[in-house]
């Protein structure tokens, strides 16, 4: 029998970014590339949050972090991480699900220490009449 005792973190997320419900509960069910979520940037305390913008890879059909500069299919956006992604280990390749249509907070969205994964007047533009912003 074991004995010893282990402990959890848990993170609770911040969807304030979220402007409504709507749209809430039409969650694409998408696969994040873990390679393309560096830990320093990406990854606080253990989760990718929730609001991340995202990008379609081209190649290979898994989404990563937004970034207008990129050439491989995330230079066009194509929605926000639902809910937050625990992502200790980014070895694998994470389930996630895809907000795609509704209305968004801005001023909440995550703020990273690189650009990937933020939003800016392009991403504004590629999900324009599916996302509304305030």
């Amino acid at each position: 029998m074991d004995l010893s005792v282990r402990t959890t973190d848990y993170a609770v997320g911040d969807h304030r970014w979220l402007g409504s419900s709507h749209g809430t509960d039409m969650g694409q069910t998408i696969t994040l590339d873990a390679s393309t979520f560096t830990a320093d940037d990406h990854n606080a305390n253990g989760f990718i949050p929730s609001g991340t913008c995202l990008g379609l890879i081209t190649a290979s059909g898994l989404y990563g972090p937004y970034d207008v500069d990129a050439a491989d299919g995330t230079e066009t956006g194509v929605g926000h991480l639902l809910t937050d992604i625990p992502a200790a280990d980014l070895t694998a390749d994470l389930g996630a699900s895809l907000f795609t249509h509704g209305v968004v907070v801005e001023a909440f969205l995550p703020d990273f220490t690189v650009t990937d994964g933020e939003i800016d007047a392009p991403f504004k533009v590629d999900v324009a009449g599916r996302i509304q912003y305030r």
